[in-house]
């Protein structure tokens, strides 16, 4: 799911996004207290935006395609049967899907409505802030194809471990009783009866599927653009005035302590799963060791706002914590095992 198409409910101030204004102080700064940097600024961040460009378009087509067809259907089918195979499923799918958090908190208040075991709720829960294609193009195109497929594996490695320790201690007192209130079935995008019917993946015989085909696209690609912009402005004042050293001491190395900073770091920090990428980039470039870049975009994409709403609205504070708690151990394990691999 990432955070893509999440941006509708972001903060804003005086009818602008979060991220533009954030970009504008950023170069207004830069502006005032160093004059000679802020041409070179904005030429970094438009061409490392061109440089993106055939990502992002990719990412954009294919997010609108996947919403056009109705294919968020699918993921009700990985909510039945056997609660093992509830897991490998809402996992593997949570993994996968581009669905916002709007989509998804009707959703999964409908399941819990009706009895889903938390283990696969939490599957899905864990896996799906951390990877969709769209969030794939853009962190192949960044990182390489190689850190996206890790990061899509380990997408789904969190997921399978959030759901394997929730069948397991399902009974203890922090999987007792875990909802706040009974959950309805509604949410804020009006949804009464979430993922029903059929994807037709011939969407363009219908007018409907054609306009949300349009809409979903122009809706993404502004979503993209405006984070891309942000993190790559930061990118360029990094560059520019944080020394390469002071990185590498912190985050570089060998061992198990550069990976549990990453985590630690990028649980409190993220803004946006998109943003990071280029961040993550650059950072690696200054002598960031491979698995705390994993451990920092894994911990930090479970713990983004959009994310953890989505967990917070539904469940008490001992099961939200408990999400927190394995996200960030699975996001330890994966760095490690990473940092290995890389």
């Amino acid at each position: 799911m990432a955070e893509v198409h999440t941006h509708s409910h972001g903060p804003r101030f005086g009818g602008l996004s979060k991220a533009w204004v954030t970009s504008a102080l950023i170069l207004l700064a830069v502006a005032v207290l160093d004059r000679t940097a802020f041409p070179a600024t904005v030429i970094f961040a438009a061409r490392a935006l061109a440089g993106t460009a055939p990502f992002i378009i990719f990412a954009v087509l294919a997010v609108a395609y996947l919403k056009a067809t109705g294919a968020e259907t699918l993921l009700a089918k990985a909510f039945v049967g056997r609660e093992a195979r509830m897991i490998v499923f809402a996992a593997a799918l949570g993994g996968l899907s581009p669905f916002c958090s709007c989509d998804v908190i009707p959703f999964i208040a409908a399941l819990l409505a009706v009895g889903a075991p938390l283990s696969a709720v939490m599957a899905f829960w864990l896996a799906s802030p951390l990877m969709d294609p769209a969030m794939f193009s853009i962190t192949a195109g960044v990182l390489g194809v190689e850190f996206a497929m890790a990061k899509a594996a380990s997408a789904v490695g969190i997921g399978l471990l959030g759901g394997a320790v929730v069948m397991v201690t399902k009974r203890s007192p922090v999987f007792a009783d875990p909802l706040r209130v009974q959950p309805k079935v509604g949410g804020c995008c009006g949804v009464k009866k979430p993922f029903q019917g059929k994807p037709l993946w011939r969407f363009w015989q219908e007018g409907a599927r054609r306009e949300a085909f349009r809409s979903a696209a122009l809706e993404n690609a502004l979503f993209l653009l405006k984070w891309l912009t942000l993190a790559y402005i930061i990118e360029a004042v990094m560059i520019r005035y944080i020394p390469a050293e002071t990185v590498a001491g912190v985050l570089g190395g060998t061992g198990v302590m550069p990976v549990v900073l990453g985590a630690l770091v990028g649980m409190p920090a993220y803004l946006n799963g998109y943003a990071a990428v280029p961040l993550v980039d650059q950072l690696m470039q200054m002598g960031m060791a491979p698995g705390a870049a994993m451990s920092f975009v894994l911990a930090g994409g479970v713990s983004c706002i959009p994310a953890a709403i989505a967990v917070w609205a539904l469940v008490k504070p001992r099961v939200f914590a408990a999400y927190l708690g394995i996200a960030l151990a699975g996001s330890v394990l994966a760095g490690l095992t990473w940092g290995v691999l890389a």
